[in-house]
């Protein structure tokens, strides 16, 4: 089982600001049946409501710094991952075990790595 973490601005394209990740590749992980939620700095709520108004049900919504407890909630995955746009992201992935990508930095489809 794969779990996904988003950061949101910078990130993607409903960010602010917007980043390169477009909402069908969050689409498409859910649709593999991956896990799937957001890490961001935003607050729970903001972050419930984007997902709300996007027509996203997420799996997770919480603070990047708090990986560790998503790890916790969902031990059945084998494969953590986290695509953000910063060095506090990267720094609070690795620190909690998950694998890191820049939103721009994804591995193409096949490729080592890649998420789908």
């Amino acid at each position: 089982m794969i779990l996904v973490s988003f950061d949101i601005d910078g990130t993607l394209e409903v960010g602010d600001p917007p980043g390169p990740i477009e909402l069908s590749v969050v689409r498409r992980a859910k649709a593999l049946g991956y896990i799937v939620g957001s890490a961001s700095d935003r607050v729970r709520s903001d972050q419930s409501a984007l997902w709300t108004t996007h027509e996203v049900d997420m799996d997770f919504v919480g603070h990047k710094h708090m990986l560790d407890r998503v790890r916790e909630q969902f031990t059945d995955a084998t494969r953590f991952i986290h695509i953000g746009d910063t060095d506090v992201d990267r720094h609070y992935a690795k620190v909690h075990g998950f694998e890191f990508y820049l939103p721009d930095g994804l591995p193409p489809d096949g490729s080592e790595g890649w998420i789908f």
